[in-house]
């Protein structure tokens, strides 16, 4: 993620839970010699559920859209839809279309935290991966079905029931790893955690020392997805405090 100087990337974030994660990630990546901005712009989510009808409502183009404006404004050059079960329930191919047109509307480079996922998985050369989610079960295995249409192989699925986005956001260090842990599997090369309600960035190297493998959270993987949109590389900067995914050993 070698970075030109001043290059930003813009994030649509649905909601009030976590945004904080974002400056976090800006402060710990600029700490690590990168020179980049992580704007981010709130898109209306509607109803605050993890439930699969209200997720497609807020994930639609209209609600994306209207956020991309704002974040051009504020120099964007790529954008990222910050939401995992908002990208992930419309399907494999749905996503794909959530994407273009985010990206038509734009006229940027764009994704979504699903594909972040995605790609993460495939730049740390992961097969097998347990996923630890906040979800109810129902929601979580659209998640394990989008990984399996990506050529990841879910040895583990564990959902916690969770509805709101807003109770997500209330839960701190010792929640985040005990769900961590409850989710990991033996079989499984990296635990996921995705939903970017979850506050994560200053929990992964714990995550990492007390699970003994990569951790995959939705903010530090929607910020690295957004860097590599940048320049269409999976990076070169080192920032050990986000984990092996940033280059940490």
């Amino acid at each position: 993620m070698a970075q030109a100087s001043g290059q930003s990337v813009g994030f649509l974030y649905p909601g009030h839970s976590a945004e904080d994660d974002y400056p976090r990630l800006e402060g710990m990546l600029r700490e690590a010699g990168a020179d980049v901005r992580l704007p981010l712009v709130h898109t209306d989510i509607g109803e605050d559920a993890h439930r699969v009808d209200a997720l497609l409502e807020m994930g639609s183009t209209d609600r994306l859209a209207a956020g991309v404006d704002a974040l051009k404004q504020q120099g964007a050059q790529a954008v990222v839809w910050a939401c995992t079960s908002a990208s992930f329930v419309f399907g494999w191919e749905g996503a794909h279309r959530q994407v273009r047109e985010l990206s038509a509307a734009a006229a940027l480079p764009a994704s979504s935290t699903s594909f972040a996922f995605a790609h993460a998985a495939r730049a740390l050369g992961l097969e097998r991966v347990a996923v630890a989610a906040t979800y109810p079960d129902d929601v979580a295995e659209h998640f394990a079905a989008f990984l399996k249409a990506a050529g990841v192989e879910v040895v583990s699925l564990r959902g916690s029931g969770i509805i709101t986005a807003a109770e997500v956001g209330t839960w701190g260090r010792a929640e985040t790893l005990t769900m961590a842990g409850a989710g990991d599997h033996p079989d499984a090369q990296a635990v996921l955690l995705p939903d970017t309600a979850l506050h994560s960035a200053a929990h992964i190297t714990d995550l990492e020392y007390t699970l003994g493998k990569p951790v995959l959270t939705a903010n530090q993987v929607t910020v690295w997805e957004g860097l590599r949109l940048l320049d269409g590389t999976h990076g070169e900067v080192r920032c050990p405090s986000l984990g092996r995914l940033f280059g940490a050993s």
